[in-house]
This record gives C-alpha cells, structure tokens and sequence, in this order.
C-alpha cells in the first residue's frame, strides 16, 4: 500500500502551496485537512462563536480553502478521522494535536512571519502556547515538527534564534515565492500606478491608525493613480469607505484578484504586513514595509525557478523512507537543494 501523507491547509496561500508539494509526490497517498484542534474547550470556541472566525481554523479562511480543495479534486481528511497517516506537513506549528505528534511531522514556511514583539517574548519565556501570541510571530519557532522548511537563510536563523533547534531546519524555498520572475508574464489591465497592499491588522487584534496610512500612500503616489488591493480578512466595508474618504484622488479598490500580476505592472508597491513585498523587491520595485527593508533582504525568500515545491517533496520522501527513530533524521542528513543566484537590490 501507498504511505499516505495529510497536508495541513490554511489560507488559500498555504493551501496552494501544499497541492504544488503534493503534485510532486504522486507515489504517495496524498490527504488534506484545514488546521484544526483537540482541545474541546478551544473547538467550542470554533463552532459556536465568532471570536477565531479570523484566523485560520475557522471562518472565510476554512470555507475558501475547502472549497478551493473541493475544486481542484483534492481528497479531504478534515481533523484525520480517515486514515493513519506516516508524514503530516504542517503550514503552522502554532497548533498541533498530541495525536499527531506520534507520527512523522514536516513545516513548510508559508510566507511573511510576523514581527517577534514583547508578546512573542512573553510566551516564549513563560513556556505559555504559541498560539497565544495572536499572530504567526511565533510559527516556525515552536521546535515542535522533526523537520522544518524555511524560505532562506534569513529565516532559518530567525527560527534558530527564537527557539527551534538549528539542525532541523532546511532552506528549500517556498512555494508561491520562489519564481517571482514569472509573474511578468501575466497580463493586468492597469499602468503606471502605486499600488498598496493592506493587511487585516484590525481583524487579528492588532493597531492600526488606517486614515493616517491611506494619507501617507496618497502622498508617496504623489499624483499618480492608487489602486488599493484590499486583504482578504478585512472588514471591506469599512475599507472602502476609509479609502474613499481620506485618499481624494484616483483610487480604485480591488477586493479581489491576484496580487502578484498587479505588483508585476506597478511603479510602485506599498504594504503594511503582507508576504507581497518579497514578490516586489524580487521584481526590482521600489517598495515600503512597515518591516525594516534591510532585514526583508536578509529574509527574502530564495530564488530557484519554482524548484522549491520538488525540494520541499524530495525531503518529505527522504524522512517518509528513513527507517530510523523519527528525531535522528536530521543529525546526519545531507538534503540536495535546488538553488540559483539572484539580485535583490
């Protein structure tokens, strides 16, 4: 029989990215799963309030991601109540049942990670769950899965520094982030404008003063046309009539769509929060970041043609027909990565 693998899935980014890691494992028994958790008193909370509909496990998120899976006639194991499986690849390391921990468990980066604040630090020092932090800050850093998947050697260090140990951590690239080259390609009926990202800040518990950001996009378009491209998370409600008040020029709001087409034929690309910058400065677009630009390019995500699904897949099969214990995979193993120069200035 097939060993049989579960993805972990999340937002549509962490869910496309996990077919294209499937798609390179046709030998095996490919299953997916939205995140989820045991713990009764946290699933009452995701069945019968509305205080996780944001996040992940529930929501617009779960909905959208089932629904793309459906589509794509992909097998669905929603919590694993189908099968046994030999490797779960997980896109978050915030949440993982005990019972999935008895069998072999991978981490793939699915983009962006959140800012490490004094929360993050907080958790980390008291051994509180990560999940706690409200956040990806933590994920990627929980030392939970044997194996983890980072998106450069910028990353990798971070995780090794916050808490997951060096050893276990391999610089594959990530999918959706690894080609960015290609998205020129893509047509988008739309030029010579400043293109902004914003981000659902508000939505996950975070501050933000929006007026004083369209404003502060207004002035850097300086005249030219806006285009707004709105996260998925947002309130759009809310955001649109923000945006009509405060940025009294050419503007027009995009609630949906492909972002990466749209930062191909920018000037310029603004973000708040949001994994997109990375697509603009490997574009060679001027971008602003609420994340300092020096350490997004010590970060950014390798560039290997799109290889990084096969390196992520090769790994997978690589720990699948180990026939050690589980933990000593990644003392000894040599993983052969598929990597190219490329110029992020």
């Amino acid at each position: 029989m097939k060993q049989k693998i579960l993805f972990i899935t999340g937002s549509i980014n962490q869910t496309t990215q996990m077919q294209k890691i499937a798609a390179e494992m046709l030998d095996y028994d490919c299953w997916f799963s939205q995140i989820f958790i045991d713990f009764p008193p946290f699933q009452w909370l995701v069945d019968n309030t509305k205080l996780v509909s944001k996040t992940i496990l529930s929501g617009q998120f779960k909905a959208n991601s089932e629904k793309y899976c459906l589509e794509n006639g992909l097998r669905m194991d929603y919590k694993a109540q189908l099968n046994h499986y030999d490797l779960v690849v997980y896109c978050s390391d915030l949440i993982i049942p005990d019972r999935m921990l008895q069998t072999k468990t991978l981490w793939v980066q699915e983009g962006m990670i959140d800012e490490y604040n004094t929360i993050g630090k907080v958790i980390k020092k008291l051994h509180l769950p990560p999940y706690l932090a409200i956040g990806t800050a933590l994920n990627g850093a929980s030392n939970i899965c044997d194996v983890y998947c980072a998106a450069s050697e910028g990353y990798k260090n971070r995780f090794a520094r916050i808490g997951t140990d060096r050893h276990k951590i391999i610089v594959t690239g990530i999918p959706n982030f690894d080609n960015c080259e290609d998205f020129f390609t893509d047509n988008f009926p739309h030029e010579n404008y400043v293109l902004v990202a914003t981000t659902d800040n508000r939505e996950t518990f975070k501050k933000e003063d929006r007026p004083a950001f369209i404003r502060h996009c207004v002035k850097i378009a300086a005249g030219r046309k806006l285009i707004f491209k709105l996260h998925p998370n947002e309130i759009f409600e809310r955001a649109i009539a923000e945006i009509e008040e405060h940025s009294l020029i050419d503007t027009i709001i995009l609630k949906e769509g492909n972002i990466n087409p749209m930062i191909a034929h920018c000037d310029e690309f603004i973000t708040q929060y949001s994994s997109a910058v990375y697509v603009g400065m490997a574009l060679g677009k001027k971008v602003h970041s609420y994340f300092d630009i020096k350490d997004l390019k010590a970060q950014m995500p390798i560039q290997n043609g799109g290889k990084s699904a096969i390196n992520i897949a090769q790994v997978c099969c690589d720990f699948l027909n180990f026939e050690g214990k589980k933990g000593d995979f990644m003392k000894a193993y040599k993983p052969k990565i598929t990597e190219k120069e490329f110029n992020y200035d």
